[in-house]
């Protein structure tokens, strides 16, 4: 689920000419001021990044004003319910997702999440690098204990793990939480479960978008997950 310079010999340049005191206040300020009134260095005012696992954005959804799409529609809803992000799926072969409208190219992204009710052939977890409901990637596990790698590009789907979900015994299966953790770092997609690292898979096709929380049912409609304790992390 980025120098101004400040002439001041022009104004010095305009008091040097008029008479005697002036061009010994002007030599006062030459030799007094000019490591001040040099121009910044381009290379020193640039942003240092931020430190490695520094806290970007977090959000315990304690807060129903902070920034999250919600929405609810034909049986399906996301919304803010007690203390989290409840996504539920009332359509069959359908995935729903929310963002809080935060975009990067690199990043780091946790989430707890749990299954309320429905089967546990479902699948939920994290997205990154969104774009549109077309082109994005996404970090799922199902209550069953499957779990891959999803790339969207252009309209198809892809594993990138395998052909095929995998079955993972870090996945906490049934109504259970499970803490996931997705890098999206350069072409390195990485995938953790529980603290466990389970995928690793390369894919350069989308470089940056936007980051969020996804859940989808298979055939059977009635999914239902809560996300809770969301944070994006410098990679």
């Amino acid at each position: 689920m980025s120098g101004i310079d400040a002439d001041v010999l022009k104004w010095i340049k305009r008091i040097a000419f008029g008479c005697r005191k002036c061009r010994i206040v002007l030599a006062f300020l030459v030799i007094f001021c000019a490591p001040a009134c040099t121009a910044p260095d381009p290379a020193a005012s640039e942003a240092i990044p931020a430190p490695q696992g520094q806290v970007l954005f977090s959000d315990d959804f304690s807060d129903p004003q902070s920034g999250w799409e919600t929405w609810s529609e034909n049986g399906s809803m996301v919304i803010y319910q007690d203390g989290g992000l409840r996504i539920l799926v009332n359509q069959p072969q359908y995935d729903y997702w929310s963002r809080p409208g935060k975009r990067y190219a690199d990043t780091r992204l946790e989430v707890d999440a749990v299954k309320l009710a429905g089967p546990d052939n479902n699948d939920y977890g994290l997205i990154c690098r969104h774009k549109d409901r077309d082109n994005y990637y996404a970090f799922l596990i199902g209550s069953d204990g499957y779990a891959g790698v999803l790339k969207v590009y252009q309209g198809v789907y892809t594993l990138l793990n395998h052909q095929t979900l995998e079955f993972q015994p870090a996945v906490n299966q049934g109504p259970a939480m499970n803490h996931l953790r997705a890098e999206c770092i350069g072409s390195t997609l990485s995938m953790y479960i529980n603290e466990q690292k389970v995928f690793e898979v390369q894919d350069q096709d989308m470089i940056e978008g936007e980051v969020g929380v996804i859940a989808g049912a298979y055939d059977q409609p009635g999914v239902d997950v809560i996300f809770d304790n969301f944070a994006i992390l410098q990679p």
